[in-house]
């Protein structure tokens, strides 16, 4: 941290303790900081008995201030380096994604400025990945070991940053963390770039990731396949994961005749839950096209119609294709009507003059294309994985891919579990500097995860009652674990100034359980003394 001004009366680090420990266990907007941290025994919270009364949420916004100017970069790589040091994290594999902090403002001035010196985020528009294109955001870049899905890296960036070019830098700081290029790196289909690829395969890096359907090697094998009968490897094969009564999750793997325009290798994989998902979404889009296709229909036959020039019917029915536009056939043409109308006002009678009149309109065929859903249907559940690892087997390049939604995990739980947003703040160098402890927070949460599970392995326990009327959770979220404990008391009885005695709180078989899985000694937990109580 910055050098101490003299008159503060609380220290910068200290509120940051404070809150750290508040984003952790359950988050409230800073000018509530005060009322939470009363609650609390001072000493839990990294604070000194009279240090509530000086909490406040521009005391707060200041120490915010302190951290952005801080050297956070370094403190990070600390942090992460005790952590893989006094965790015993592997890093041989790591898994990289990135999703949207939304936020809901103008954020005017957050345009890339100067604060303190130093240059803050962009807080502007970009490719939404919660789906609120009208909202601004940032860029949130997340890594994680595939031993716990234990953070050990992240970045927020401008919010129209591309995701494609953030793969490059990224790697080349887990190359400074880890000390070496070797470990697998593994990511979305925006790794898929040439340029990233050939940068980490140079410096003997590995990586792993999908090819995207827009890579012309995508599209070769489909239509190999609509002439050729692959010989697939059975990889694995489980029940479906929500049903046990459920279809079969068989997985498959097929090394790709040909190499990507690189030389890297391509590993097709197919899936029997995503086969059935695919032809289920197909069959959703043919009918939901074929319904909009008839209303289209219905539209032009109305004489009030307004579609009358042939740009403005090819937009319309691009629309009501959407996705389902290569599986079917369809052909405009123009109809001319000859119309009859009298002509002037009046009931029709002997000396009533009719004209005859042309009327313009279109109208739309269309037709389903079977040889072109029949294609497609051959290839349902198949997705590429490219990788410059040769040694892998199919079923390591399977199993090493499927853990990324593990990283998805995470993002969820900082969304979700920490609730990232909404973010009470205007001032965008106190928001980086508040994603920081979020970042520390979401550690926290991840470690705590880790060890609990891998203690009740070594103990051959599969579940713990840890929901409401003692149902049983395989994987005990953070959140889920601390809320155990949240009611925890310790009450002390006083004779005026004299302490009388101490009413230690009493801790249920469960409480007892979860602190022996984690290693944590029962005694002398709330151990305070009598002054402090007092006060």
């Amino acid at each position: 941290m910055p050098p101490r001004d003299a008159r503060e009366k609380l220290p910068a680090a200290r509120c940051l303790g404070l809150l750290l420990r508040n984003l952790a266990l359950g988050k409230e907007p800073l000018y509530a900081l005060s009322a939470w941290a009363a609650r609390w025994e001072p000493a839990l919270l990294g604070l000194q008995p009279d240090d509530v009364a000086w909490l406040g949420d521009d005391r707060i916004g200041r120490a915010l201030d302190r951290l952005f100017q801080a050297d956070r970069a370094s403190c990070l790589t600390e942090v992460v380096l005790r952590t893989v040091r006094e965790f015993d994290v592997a890093l041989q594999q790591l898994h990289n994604d990135s999703t949207s902090i939304t936020f809901s403002g103008a954020y005017l001035q957050a345009t890339g400025r100067k604060l303190a010196g130093q240059t803050a985020l962009r807080i502007t528009h970009g490719h939404n990945k919660d789906h609120r294109p009208d909202l601004k955001q940032l860029l949130w870049v997340l890594t994680v070991s595939a031993d716990g899905a234990v953070p050990i890296h992240y970045r927020v960036l401008d919010g129209n940053t591309a995701d494609i070019t953030t793969h490059l830098a990224t790697w080349q700081a887990l190359v400074n963390l880890v000390g070496r290029t070797n470990f697998l790196y593994v990511a979305d289909s925006k790794l898929c770039d040439r340029n990233t690829m050939a940068a980490i395969d140079g410096q003997g890096g590995r990586f792993l990731t999908v090819l995207p359907r827009s890579r012309s090697e995508d599209g070769a094998f489909r239509t190999w396949l609509q002439t050729n009968q692959p010989t697939w490897k059975d990889l694995s094969k489980t029940r479906h994961p929500r049903r046990q009564n459920g279809p079969e999750n068989l997985w498959r793997g097929l090394e790709a005749p040909v190499p990507s325009a690189e030389g890297y290798r391509i590993v097709w994989v197919w899936n029997s839950l995503l086969a059935i998902d695919d032809a289920t979404i197909r069959e959703s889009r043919l009918t939901q096209a074929t319904a909009r296709l008839e209303a289209l229909q219905a539209q032009l036959a109305n004489p009030r119609c307004r579609l009358r020039t042939p740009e403005a019917v090819a937009a319309a029915l691009a629309r009501a294709l959407g996705p389902a536009e290569h599986w079917f056939t369809t052909t405009v043409h123009e109809v001319r009507q000859e119309l009859v109308r009298k002509v002037g006002r009046g009931r029709p009678g002997p000396t009533s003059r009719y004209e005859r009149r042309e009327r313009l309109h279109w109208e739309v065929d269309f037709a389903l294309n079977a040889v072109a859903i029949q294609a497609d249907a051959r290839s349902d559940g198949m997705f590429p994985l490219i990788t410059n690892d040769r040694q892998l087997s199919l079923a390591d390049v399977l199993a090493k891919y499927k853990y990324q939604p593990q990283l998805e995990k995470r993002h969820q739980q900082l969304k979700s579990g920490l609730t990232v947003a909404p973010v009470w703040l205007k001032n965008e160098g106190r928001i980086e500097a508040l994603l920081f402890l979020y970042y520390l927070a979401l550690l926290l949460h991840a470690l705590l995860e880790r060890e609990l599970k891998r203690a009740m392995m070594a103990a051959g326990i599969r579940r713990l009652p840890l929901y409401p009327e003692a149902r049983e959770s395989a994987t005990p979220s953070a959140a889920l674990l601390l809320s155990v404990f949240e009611d925890l008391q310790q009450h002390y009885l006083f004779d005026h100034d004299a302490l009388v005695q101490t009413f230690p709180p009493e801790l249920t078989t469960l409480q007892r359980q979860i602190l022996e899985l984690l290693g944590i000694k029962q005694t002398d937990l709330l151990a305070m003394n009598a002054t402090e109580a007092f006060h």
